[in-house]
């Protein structure tokens, strides 16, 4: 499994709740660039319209050597996932008020592969007390280290 892109501000923004792996419908010329490390997926989110995901923003640069047969970058593309966690999703996604983001592309046995995260958004205060969080990690792993 070889990650191409992550989305690094997703953890600091949102409280992820449930991780699914899902696959993309991607033209040959995505797929390409893709291979090659373009891809990125900061402004990226899910949508659920009429019983089918698709994913908006993810941005995929031109392949150099398309031509005529490249690709819009930022196109919606179609999630690939199972009719009933579709259905499960919608509810989930309107009981709790949450949303979809992409974390991860990655390759898996040379498909390409997105992991999403059903997502609460922080409050300001929650971001703070993260960042608290991770400086105290930090700090005891040094006093450790320097042990």
């Amino acid at each position: 499994m070889k990650v191409i892109a992550r989305n690094k501000k997703a953890t600091h923004n949102y409280f992820i709740e449930e991780t699914y792996e899902v696959g993309v419908v991607l033209k040959g010329t995505e797929i390409k660039s893709i291979r090659q490390g373009k891809v990125s997926i900061q402004d990226a989110y899910v949508r659920l319209k009429n019983g089918e995901a698709f994913v908006i923003n993810m941005h995929i640069a031109k392949f150099k050597q398309g031509a005529i047969f490249n690709h819009d970058e930022t196109r919606e593309r179609k999630i690939l996932m199972h009719k009933r966690e579709i259905t499960k999703l919608e509810t989930t996604i309107k009981q709790q008020n949450a949303t979809m983001i992409p974390l991860e592309v990655y390759l898996k046995e040379g498909l390409c592969k997105l992991k999403i995260g059903l997502a609460k958004g922080k409050k300001k205060f929650d971001k703070r007390q993260s960042l608290k969080e991770k400086d105290m990690q930090r700090r005891v792993e040094k006093a450790l280290k320097d042990r």
